[in-house]
């Protein structure tokens, strides 16, 4: 199923934030020609080595892409984007510094007045709009640094400290959204035939996701605590060790789930009316004396025994497993989940994205590019000549 083939999408992008959102409509059929510095390129690649001498943020996100390098600062190099915008780009999402692409002359305003059917997408930490810019439009925007902004830090973590997110939520959220919302202007632009602006906010994304605990601290209400990896309000709904040094990640929903967990796993009856445990709030007040008994119950048992028995009982339960662990998940096997791209370092495996693809074709899962992989060929289709390619390259526009 790829059901944006014929779609042109113009991205000038780095990070995770608008290459994620690009990724996606990639997967999906369209045609993403990313625009890169010369010589460096988006900065992601240079994070890290670790896929094979490629950066694993950028394998990540990059698939299926064409790379093209331009000097956007060369006056011939930036008509050329201009050009290629105008001429092939039913979409452009970008997310360098506020007000830069309006400096480029690739603004909504400035490019819709060319081609009114043309969708831009800006991703930016705080909002990129002069209508209502507010006071942090300028400031720089990191994931980590949006996650403390959100508040998401705050209730995420240990009693003693707060902690991030394993990945870059911020990001990430932020990419959802522009990909959501870029789907959502092109069927709107088959009704209307009108193309959209939209402003995406890392900072108001995260802010939808966090969602939950503002409504939990409404009127002046106390946080959630942070729990480590345990639910902050829910109990028990957490990592619990075994007796073979193992964790078991388990949760409890309702009162019939506690009735069979009392009966069932900790073989303790009695506790399903001890008076301490009678409902969620009571059995959070006393999480304590209660992952005392339970560390108790589970300490001569395997990690393996303990599942068995949750799973006997139907309580919902899972593995806290490694990176290493989730390669070789057999539940992702069993799916057929794994691919192979192509990259500049050779055959890579990559996940299918999410979603049943039983159409036959599939989602699209080619190369992760070279810096500049495809830069002569696209400008031989904009009608450029061997000679004029030269030209820029000697002048490093390209």
């Amino acid at each position: 199923m790829q059901p944006l083939k014929g779609i042109t999408v113009v991205a000038l992008e780095q990070a995770i934030a608008a290459p994620f959102a690009t990724r996606q409509l990639a997967d999906l059929g369209a045609r993403v020609i990313k625009v890169e510095r010369p010589g460096s390129g988006d900065f992601a690649r240079g994070y890290d080595e670790r896929a094979r001498g490629l950066a694993s943020h950028f394998v990540w996100t990059n698939r299926s892409k064409e790379s093209l390098t331009l000097d956007v600062k060369n006056k011939d190099a930036a008509a050329l984007l201009q050009r290629l915008i105008l001429e092939k780009a039913d979409v452009v999402v970008q997310n360098l510094a506020p007000g830069a692409a309006a400096r480029l002359g690739l603004s909504f305003s400035t490019l819709s007045a060319l081609k009114p059917d043309i969708i831009v997408c800006d991703i930016s930490g705080y909002g990129d709009d002069l209508q209502r810019p507010g006071p942090y439009r300028d400031k720089k925007a990191y994931d980590l640094l949006v996650q403390s902004e959100a508040g998401f830090v705050s209730i995420t973590g240990t009693p003693d400290e707060p902690c991030k997110a394993g990945l870059s939520i911020a990001d990430i959220a932020a990419g959802m959204y522009a990909y959501t919302q870029i789907l959502a202007a092109l069927l709107q632009r088959g009704r209307d035939g009108k193309g959209r602006r939209i402003d995406i906010s890392m900072l108001e994304a995260l802010g939808e996701w966090m969602s939950y605990p503002l409504y939990y601290t409404l009127d002046g209400a106390k946080p959630p605590p942070r729990a480590g990896a345990s639910h902050a309000t829910i109990y028990p709904y957490g990592p619990f060790p075994s007796g073979d040094g193992k964790s078991v990640m388990l949760g409890l929903q309702n009162e019939r789930e506690w009735v069979a967990f009392c009966h069932q796993v900790l073989l303790q009856p009695e506790l399903a009316d001890d008076p301490r445990f009678s409902g969620n709030s009571k059995r959070n007040a006393h999480r304590g004396a209660l992952r005392t008994l339970i560390v108790a119950a589970f300490s001569s048992l395997t990690a393996q025994q303990v599942l068995e028995r949750l799973d006997r009982a139907q309580i919902a339960n899972a593995q806290v497993n490694s990176m290493h662990e989730v390669w070789a998940h057999p539940q992702l096997a069993a799916r057929g989940r794994w691919r192979t791209v192509g990259s500049p370092s050779g055959p890579l495996p990559a996940m299918l994205p999410p979603g049943s693809w039983d159409d036959g074709e599939g989602p699209r899962m080619e190369p992760v590019p070279a810096l500049g992989q495809h830069t002569e060929a696209i400008l031989t289709e904009l009608g450029l000549s061997a000679g004029a390619i030269a030209v820029l390259q000697a002048a490093q526009a390209i």
